[in-house]
């Protein structure tokens, strides 16, 4: 009997320290989610907050992506046509330069700003042989020949970057505003060129989607 007895105990401690330990981890399993409920969503909000930032920033870039390839034709020296003005947009011109410009280096390269006369348009190209400048020295002329280009069209408000550049090139009084606004052609930038823009667009799409779906779930779980 005694032999009985002791063989029909092992079980009950068996199911017993089972049942504690089974206790013991729905203990910890609701403590943990306590803390996730009150951390991942706060932490999603923040995430979709930062990532809707970087895309909004990308919007203008992103609307030329997709704007239309065939340029708008803006004219020629004399005859420009300013009702085709419409910023960041795809354009050509054909100009003579102002006598004088501005010098930047940017991505390793030296590029000038320089005006076509008696428009309200400034273009921004690469140096030419003969237009090298060494900074803290006086920029040399730019090149006088007649040219054509195209490229970017932004107007002077929506190209901060060169703000100080086209109020150099305004104050010189070789450029004359239209309405009181300069307008920037960058020289060789093409809708649709920069596939680095809307992957980067694309992978914070994503990135928003995902911490929408971890802060459905943490609201969810509280």
């Amino acid at each position: 009997m005694t032999r009985h007895a002791h063989a029909m105990s092992e079980p009950l401690s068996t199911s017993t320290e089972q049942d504690e330990r089974d206790r013991r981890i729905a203990e910890l399993e609701a403590r943990l989610s306590r803390r996730r409920v009150g951390v991942k969503p706060l932490a999603a909000v923040l995430a979709i907050i930062v990532a809707g930032v970087l895309l909004a920033m990308q919007r203008r870039d992103l609307a030329y992506f997709f704007s239309p390839r065939a340029p708008l034709t803006l004219g020629t020296e004399g005859a420009y046509r300013y009702e085709a003005l419409v910023s960041n947009r795809y354009a050509q011109v054909h100009g003579i330069p102002t006598a004088r410009g501005a010098y930047e280096r940017a991505d390793g390269g030296l590029y000038v700003l320089v005006g076509l006369r008696e428009s309200p348009l400034v273009v921004r190209r690469g140096a030419l042989d003969g237009e090298q400048w060494t900074q803290g020295r006086p920029p040399p002329q730019p090149d006088q020949r007649p040219f054509a280009v195209r490229g970017r069209l932004l107007s002077e408000e929506e190209a901060p970057r060169y703000r100080e550049a086209l109020a150099l090139l305004r104050s010189m009084g070789e450029v004359q505003p239209h309405e009181g606004r300069l307008w920037l052609l960058i020289e060789g930038e093409q809708p649709g060129a920069d596939r680095g823009l809307v992957l980067v667009s694309l992978a914070l799409v994503a990135f928003i989607a995902l911490n929408a779906v971890l802060l459905v779930k943490g609201l969810r779980r509280s």
